[in-house]
């Protein structure tokens, strides 16, 4: 081997460890109290924004681009809390 391509004699480098245990695949893994905050603060989030975008058009104003943006934006911030909270990943759901 030439001498630039390892350093101080060394033959090859070392290999991985196997008995390395694998990172968990879920974020939120088993958590069933981590799973209800964080779905909960999103879908309560998505409400907030929600009122916010309500509020201009509770006032009589044509709805504005931005104020279907935010509309859309709620519903999906919402909806994001929800499929947390349930967790469908990994589990087998019936066909209708």
């Amino acid at each position: 081997t030439p001498s630039w391509a390892c350093p101080a004699g060394m033959s090859r480098p070392p290999e991985p460890r196997q008995d390395a245990a694998p990172p968990s695949k879920l974020p939120f893994g088993s958590c069933w109290s981590c799973r209800i905050l964080s779905g909960s603060a999103l879908v309560g989030a998505g409400f907030w924004v929600y009122l916010g975008a309500r509020r201009v058009l509770s006032r009589g104003y044509a709805p504005s681009p931005w104020n279907i943006v935010q509309l859309t934006f709620a519903v999906s911030l919402a909806c994001w809390g929800i499929v947390i909270i349930v967790d469908p990943v990994g589990k087998k759901l019936p066909l209708l």
